[in-house]
């Protein structure tokens, strides 16, 4: 897993807010390395389009050349991702409305991927997994706190778990204890102004649950992008 790098400048959010730059840094935050042709194959676009896309990439510093390989009188270059994007609350908030809603669009797109090929293989059969969405009413300072919690102590506590975990299968994989289990885990965390919603209180209930708990931290929901988005 790659490090989070923040980022303040609109600029750059603004150069993020592409689709298929997202999908490339997706791809290469969990893989050592890939060139313009591997993931021009893997996302089935021409390799003029995704050359140019990881070049854009490359000169805003999220990756990095790492091999020149040899190839039918052509070079083919290798790129990783030198650090997963975070957009820090001061680059959001100076980011242009349209840019924040075509990121938001693409995060939610990805996201809805992950967890329909994550229900599809499985992933919601365990007892103690957690599917919930609560609507409530807060004024400022409940807004403020909730959202303090998610960014700072929940996020810190994914963080916590992330590395003791780490560390303890380290610790197994050297002492030899057999076939250490490791368990891919997904958490995503969404705030939001709840708008337009067709239940009333009366329809439903505020809470809607199934199970109990997930964990792994998900790339940021600032620092994506809206499919179809022209933005460049």
């Amino acid at each position: 897993m790659k490090p989070y790098s923040d980022i303040t400048d609109p600029h750059l959010i603004k150069a993020l807010a592409h689709p298929l730059r997202v999908q490339i840094l997706s791809i290469l935050e969990t893989r050592e390395m890939a060139s313009p042709n591997e993931l021009a194959d893997e996302l089935s676009v021409s390799l003029g389009v995704m050359s140019y896309h990881v070049r854009r990439l490359h000169a805003l510093g999220f990756l990095e050349l790492v091999k020149r390989t040899p190839r039918r009188g052509a070079i083919e270059h290798h790129y990783r991702a030198k650090a997963r994007p975070q957009v820090t609350d001061e680059g959001w908030a100076e980011t242009p409305a349209i840019v924040k809603r075509a990121m938001v669009g693409s995060t939610l797109q990805q996201l809805s991927g992950h967890v329909n090929a994550a229900a599809a293989a499985g992933g919601f059969d365990r007892s103690d997994i957690h599917l919930s969405r609560t609507v409530i009413e807060l004024d400022e300072q409940g807004w403020n706190e909730l959202a303090a919690e998610m960014t700072h102590r929940w996020i810190a506590t994914i963080d916590r778990l992330k590395s003791e975990s780490a560390a303890r299968l380290a610790e197994r994989e050297a002492e030899g204890d057999g076939e250490v289990k490791r368990t891919p885990t997904g958490v995503v965390m969404m705030l939001f102004e709840a708008v337009g919603d067709e239940e009333s209180e009366e329809d439903a209930p505020a809470e809607q649950h199934l199970g109990r708990r997930s964990s792994r931290r998900p790339q940021p929901l600032h620092a994506a992008a809206h499919s179809g988005s022209d933005l460049d």
